[in-house]
């Protein structure tokens, strides 16, 4: 057994740790407020080892590998249950049980004489090697505004998903829109495992032709400036505009798939089988995704403003709700153009970007860049999932159903270079993408969304 001296309590002030050992395994400390009697949770206003609960578990998920660093905390049954962004498996941090059938190592926690330390019990003679606070990655605005904007308005409990969707898209003020859609996967994930969750709401509701924008500069998106290869601090700037722009949008095709396709039904291919409606881990999926893109773009937010800008200060394009509008009738060309194009093209210049970043020496926008290329890949997977088990209800080919919606939908060539890596990865292999024409266009294919 080895007892692994972390530090001193009053050092670990995060609320997430990343720790290596020196055997090389990686494990994620939690510091969580201490749950009362009745499930509440106020942060205490004191430090104190009995203000806080200190929980360690593997940094891998055992279902695929997720980062359990960027876990989604929920409290379930008086106990705190930490979700992988990846896939939403789910883990008691004390036990490492899970509703999947799973099980994910954790280990035991003692704070003592102000030190705390993790025991393992497997190995003998094991150091601390490395460890580092993790940031909470989604980044809201708690400083002074130069136009204070408020709060943003909260539904009631009775309302359904599409309420909030529709709420959502309505939502012109940025940061009103990243703090309901991340306070609505929280809710939505938290009620899945309750007598009582969410209404879909499929049908109540009409979402908007298209998102209103607050304060922003519109240009079509071939008389966009173009931006540089990174070498200053003007060309850096332009480039995560543009991506935070890409971002926001991204929250709404999330959003909007959702509510625009909550009344889908699969096609019925003989008599035996039945219309079937999705399944509600069809919008906890969909969500999860919307979650993630408001992280990206506040992420992005904030970047521009430690850089000296701010969002809003250059012009933006409205290329990718585009796509959405001509894809607003079938969620079989929505999900090719939108996850299995657009987002497809962000795997493939990702690292491109990334790399101009790298070389200017820029390793704060690298870091922001790295978070968004690994989750993007988890939404390609998503599209390819989702667009495969329509295929699947329906007994049709879903690489045919790609390739004929992106020639029926998508306005130019679906190009290279390829990160055929990234793709395969996300469940797209060559068949997919190669010798592929969209509508005749002469502009480039935007990547993200």
């Amino acid at each position: 057994m080895s007892v692994v001296e972390i530090g001193r309590l009053a050092d670990l002030r995060h609320t997430r740790h990343s720790i290596t050992l020196s055997n090389g395994k990686r494990l994620v400390l939690f510091r969580l407020p201490r749950i009362g009697r009745s499930d509440a949770v106020a942060l205490p206003t004191a430090e104190s080892s009995d203000s806080w609960t200190y929980y360690a578990m593997e940094a891998e998920c055992p279902h695929a590998g997720g980062p359990m660093t960027d876990a989604h905390i929920d409290i379930e049954d008086s106990s705190y249950v930490a979700s992988c962004p990846w896939h939403a498996y789910d883990f008691n941090v004390e036990t490492g049980e899970s509703s999947y059938g799973i099980k994910a190592c954790t280990f035991p926690v003692t704070v003592q004489n102000g030190r705390v330390s993790i025991h393992i019990t497997e190995i003998e003679d094991l150091q601390l090697a490395k460890i580092e606070a993790v940031s909470e990655k989604v980044k809201f605005k708690h400083g002074p505004r130069i136009e204070p904007s408020g709060s943003p308005t909260y539904l009631g409990e009775d309302a359904s998903l599409c309420d909030w969707c529709v709420h959502i898209l309505n939502t012109s003020n940025p940061e009103h829109k990243i703090e309901l859609t991340t306070h609505l996967f929280s809710l939505f994930a938290t009620r899945e495992q309750t007598p009582s969750p969410m209404q879909i709401g499929a049908g109540t509701v009409v979402p908007p032709q298209e998102p209103p924008r607050q304060d922003l500069i519109q240009v079509k998106p071939g008389q966009m400036p173009k931006a540089g290869k990174g070498g200053n601090l003007k060309s850096r700037i332009m480039m995560l505009h543009a991506l935070a722009n890409i971002e926001q949008w991204a929250i709404d095709l999330a959003i909007d798939i959702i509510v625009r396709f909550a009344s889908f039904r699969t096609a019925v291919q003989n008599e035996d089988k039945a219309p079937q409606q999705l399944p509600r881990a069809f919008f906890y999926d969909w969500l999860k995704v919307a979650n993630d893109e408001a992280k990206h773009f506040s992420l992005l937010r904030a970047r521009l403003e430690e850089l000296g800008s701010h969002f809003g200060a250059l012009p933006v394009h409205h290329g990718l709700w585009e796509s959405a509008t001509r894809t607003a009738q079938d969620l079989r060309a929505r999900i090719s153009v939108i996850a299995l194009v657009h987002e497809a093209r962000g795997l493939d210049v990702n690292p491109l970007t990334i790399e101009k970043f790298r070389n200017a020496r820029d390793s704060e926008s690298v870091d922001v860049l790295d978070i968004i290329h690994n989750d993007e890949i988890t939404h390609v997977t998503t599209g390819h999932r989702w667009l495969t088990w329509i295929c699947q209800q329906e007994g049709t080919d879903p690489v045919q159903v790609f390739r004929s919606n992106v020639q029926k939908h998508f306005r130019g060539a679906v190009k290279g270079p390829f990160n055929a890596e990234a793709r395969q990865q996300a469940g797209m292999d060559k068949s997919y993408y190669e010798d592929l024409y969209g509508q005749p266009w002469k502009g480039d294919v935007i990547a993200g969304g």
